[in-house]
């Protein structure tokens, strides 16, 4: 899973000096929440988000509505934007994970993909969560399990293991070290063509395991 395959292509850009009415026009016709700012050849210059573009009221207390509108016509995106250089974005051969602990890291909602600094794409937090829902098969139907299991080699294959005896598959799983519990592992599967009882009478005969949750 890599940037490339999530990511929007030719996303929706704007140069510098539009104004910030235009970009908010276009923003909510295309329902987009970030704007990559770029010059000629698409090359990057900034970023615009929702929030970049909110004025700080200290900004209008003393002035009228004439002048406010005035105000803000007059302010273009160069003006609001994230300057580049403070832009954070990735490349599109960046593994997905590594993409998010970007995003996470930052603390900012969307990286711009580049190639030798030209706007190729743009993943979002939205596209990362939509990732997930596809990785722990979402949207497909099924029987949803998560198990607690040690954090110790061969736990999984008891479980695949198990279920497999059975002529049952497995098309979606994920798993995350347990909540302040570091020696513990929490996997979810997803299982197709069982029945819920029967998926949990198996699972529960795995030795040194808990069913937290079979759905």
């Amino acid at each position: 899973m890599f940037v490339r395959d999530y990511m929007t292509r030719h996303p929706v850009m704007a140069e510098p000096s539009m104004s910030i009415v235009e970009a908010q026009g276009i923003m909510a016709e295309m329902q987009v929440r970030h704007l990559p700012v770029v010059e000629t050849g698409k090359r990057l210059v900034g970023l615009v988000t929702r929030q970049t573009m909110r004025i700080p009221p200290t900004e209008l207390a003393s002035l009228n509505v004439w002048e406010i509108t005035r105000f803000l016509s007059n302010l273009k995106l160069e003006d609001v934007m994230v300057k580049r250089a403070n832009v954070v974005t990735t490349q599109s051969d960046v593994a997905l994970e590594e993409a998010a602990q970007i995003m996470i890291a930052n603390k900012v909602g969307c990286l711009p993909v580049l190639e030798d600094d030209v706007v190729i794409g743009i993943i979002t937090e939205i596209d990362m969560m939509a990732q997930l829902a596809d990785l722990l098969g979402g949207n497909v139907p099924g029987v949803r399990a998560t198990i607690r299991m040690p954090n110790k080699k061969g736990e999984l294959a008891k479980v695949t293991g198990a279920i497999s005896s059975q002529g049952w598959g497995i098309y979606a799983s994920g798993g995350v070290r347990t909540p302040k519990d570091p020696d513990h592992w929490d996997c979810v599967l997803k299982v197709r063509d069982v029945p819920k009882e029967d998926l949990l009478a198996v699972l529960k005969t795995i030795e040194g395991q808990e069913v937290i949750d079979v759905r």
